[in-house]
């Protein structure tokens, strides 16, 4: 269980901002806790310093809070009748305890109201889990924690604050991504709280949200996706469901089913992450989706399961998948080549040609991802480790290297500006000369742009 020596280094790392709060509202009879993922990652893991910070202060009124606060720093106020003080320089957001009861389906069908006398053990039951509801003084670093949230940390539990968890259907997700990112398993009574819930009237974005940490922050994707499944939540993505009791080949897949298969790719993934948040999405994004066509295509054939053409059935598949959940188009169209060509270092190993890799390249945009897809792949049948660096992933990058398109596409070196100088005017001719033109360079037969247009003179001047 976090200790308060635990506690003393958090107080040790508060933001400056949430200090110089503290002092103002001690003035003025209050009292300023810091609360939720701030304090929980304190406790558990050591905070980013990035991190934005939740303040609630009490037994100070709204008016004399928006006051204060204006006076020092630089404010923007959210919510309605200003519910939110945000400090525009300090990542840090500032609130007065508040009521919040449903009122509708819709996400922000909420009525809202402040009450600065509230008591803290109130004020922490409008939170998630037990462990976002510990309360850290900002004055002398006491914890405060009226539902348990330490012991659920020390036994790596996530458990609901109250039964108004079912107020917003989103705390499964949130469920979810934070299981997979502290490997906290959800108690029983959580899950049977979230088989009540729907997604159905979340927004997209909201959903992609939560994936989107998932992808990002997830370490146990067990913890996190089989959550999903255990509370049913996994019917609202049949992609993904139809995984469950998908036998795969034991000779290939002593793991299991490619469920099982997926999550432990997955947590392969996690290992493997560059920091980079584009790139690690799109890549997370194409393991996670890398085997759905195994679904629609795996068969039994002379008493073993193969599932041919799996890749490439997976794209559609995905795109359906991705599309429901983001209108990210740049995304999804980076996806899905990954998946697509996610066999291709197997297939290209020590017999593809440079036009080969090259055409690869232009496919799928950078060979360094679809590597990454491959060794997370290969890593996901244990007892292999994560560890793993496959030998026909090393192979491809060294030759993609020679041809310097590891992590990027061939560009073009012939131009119809070159094309202008022999008197190929614009217009259909000069686009399909262009075009073969292209197809040359991927086989080779010129290097640069000089090239080029040497091999314009020999095909069509002479």
């Amino acid at each position: 269980m976090p200790s308060l020596v635990q506690a003393k280094q958090a107080l040790e790392g508060i933001p400056p901002a949430c200090r110089r709060i503290a002092e103002l509202v001690r003035k003025e009879g209050g009292v300023a806790y810091l609360v939720g993922g701030w304090v929980r990652d304190a406790l558990l893991e050591g905070v980013d310093a990035s991190l934005d910070a939740d303040v609630e202060v009490f037994g100070v009124e709204p008016e004399t809070l928006v006051r204060l606060l204006s006076e020092n720093f630089r404010c923007d106020l959210y919510g309605k009748s200003f519910q939110i003080i945000g400090l525009r320089d300090h990542g840090v957001d500032v609130a007065i305890p508040r009521r919040e009861r449903k009122v509708g389906k819709g996400h922000a069908d909420f009525l809202v109201e402040g009450d600065p006398g509230m008591s803290v053990e109130e004020a922490a039951a409008r939170r998630d889990f037990t462990v976002n509801a510990i309360y850290l003084r900002l004055d002398d670093g006491v914890l405060i924690d009226p539902y348990g949230g330490l012991a659920d940390m020390e036994a790596g539990v996530l458990r609901h604050t109250t039964e108004r968890f079912v107020e917003d259907p989103l705390r499964v997700l949130r469920g979810m991504q934070f299981a997979a990112r502290f490997g906290f398993q959800v108690c029983e009574e959580t899950v049977e709280l979230s088989q009540t819930l729907t997604q159905e009237d979340l927004s997209p974005e909201r959903l992609y949200v939560e994936w989107k940490k998932l992808i990002l922050k997830g370490k146990d994707y067990f913890a996190g996706l089989d959550f999903l499944r255990q509370c049913g939540w996994l019917k609202f993505y049949p992609e993904l469901e139809v995984l469950v009791g998908c036998d795969q080949d034991p000779k290939w897949h002593p793991e299991g089913d490619v469920w099982v298969h997926t999550l432990h790719c997955l947590n392969a993934f996690a290992q493997m992450r560059t920091g980079d948040d584009w790139e690690d999405l799109v890549v997370g994004f194409a393991v996670l989706c890398h085997d759905l066509g195994k679904a629609v295509t795996s068969e039994l054939k002379d008493g073993r399961i193969v599932s041919p053409g799996h890749a490439t059935a997976g794209v559609e598949i995905t795109r359906s998948f991705l599309e429901r959940m983001t209108n990210q188009k740049d995304l999804i169209e980076e996806v899905l080549p990954l998946v697509q060509d996610h066999m291709a270092p197997y297939e290209f190993y020590e017999k593809a040609g440079n036009a080969a890799v090259r055409r690869l390249a232009r496919r799928v945009g950078r060979i360094d991802r679809l590597v990454r897809v491959a060794t997370a792949d290969k890593a996901g049948r244990p007892p292999v480790p994560w560890e793993v660096t496959i030998p026909e992933g090393e192979w491809l990058l060294k030759k993609a290297q020679e041809l310097e398109v590891e992590s990027q596409v061939p560009t073009p070196f012939l131009l119809g500006r070159h094309l202008l100088e022999f008197g190929v005017s614009p217009g259909p001719e000069m686009g399909n000369i262009l075009k073969q033109a292209f197809e040359a360079q991927l086989d080779g037969e010129f290097a640069d742009a000089e090239g080029g247009k040497e091999w314009y003179r020999k095909k069509f001047q002479q």
